[in-house]
C-alpha cells in the first residue's frame, strides 16, 4: 500500500479545502499542555466494549462524552449519556465555534494510552450527525498519524501527523467518500488525547 503525506513538501497530496482544514497551532504550546494535564486528571475516562464479528472486545482506548447537562443522545443505535460541560471544555468549544463559525453540542474524548491503542478504519456517518457532518478534532499530547483512504480505493493511504494543540476540521463529503483511522504503532508512544466536537441532531 502506498503511503503519502498531507501538507508536506515530499509525497505531497493537497486535500480539497471543502473536505479538510488543518491548523497546526490552534492552541499555543502552553495552552495545549495545561488543557492536557487538566483532562488527564479530571475526565471520567471509561473503558468500553464493542461487537466484532461474533466476539465482544474491549475498545483499544479510553473514552468520555461531554455535552449539555442531563442530555442523552442516540448515536448509531446506542444511547449516549453525556457528562456536563466542564469550564475548560466549554471554553474550548466556544473558541472553536468563534474561529470556525460551526456549532457543536457534544464532544467525544479519546485517550490513546500508548502505542497499542488505536481506532480502526471507519467513517463518522451516523444519521444523527446529518448528511454532511462537520467534526472539529483537537489533538493533545503525543503526535500520532491520522490516516485517510478512499472508500473505493484502498491502495493509497494518506497520513497527517496531528501535532500537540492542532485543530482538524472534517466536513463536506469526507465521511461519504473517505475512511480514517489511528493505527497501532511499532514505536513507543506517550499518551494522546483527541477531542472530536460534533453537532448531534435532536
Amino acid at each position: 500500500m502506498d503511503q503519502l503525506s498531507l501538507f508536506s513538501a515530499d509525497d505531497y497530496y493537497q486535500f480539497p479545502e471543502e473536505l479538510l482544514e488543518y491548523t497546526e497551532h490552534f492552541l499555543s504550546a502552553a495552552e495545549a499542555s495545561m488543557l492536557y494535564e487538566l483532562l488527564i486528571e479530571n475526565v471520567s475516562w471509561r473503558e468500553t466494549s464493542q461487537k466484532m464479528y461474533d466476539k465482544t472486545v474491549l475498545t483499544p482506548r479510553l473514552t468520555a462524552w461531554y455535552g449539555e447537562e442531563g442530555k442523552s443522545y442516540t448515536l448509531g443505535n446506542n444511547m449516549v449519556s453525556t457528562n456536563p460541560w466542564s469550564p475548560e471544555l466549554l471554553a474550548l468549544k466556544q473558541n472553536i465555534e468563534k474561529s470556525t463559525r460551526y456549532q457543536f453540542n457534544t464532544v467525544l474524548l479519546n485517550l490513546y494510552r500508548d502505542a497499542n491503542d488505536s481506532v480502526a478504519w471507519h467513517r463518522d456517518k451516523d444519521s444523527e450527525l446529518g448528511i454532511r457532518p462537520v467534526i472539529a478534532s483537537v489533538s493533545l499530547g503525543q503526535v500520532r498519524n491520522f490516516d485517510f483512504r478512499k472508500v473505493d480505493d484502498h491502495h493509497k493511504k494518506y497520513s497527517l501527523p496531528l501535532s500537540h494543540g492542532s485543530l482538524l476540521i472534517m466536513k463536506g463529503d469526507l465521511q461519504t467518500h473517505w475512511e480514517h483511522r489511528i493505527a497501532k504503532s511499532v514505536k513507543p508512544m506517550q499518551p494522546r488525547i483527541n477531542l472530536t466536537f460534533r453537532l448531534i441532531k435532536e
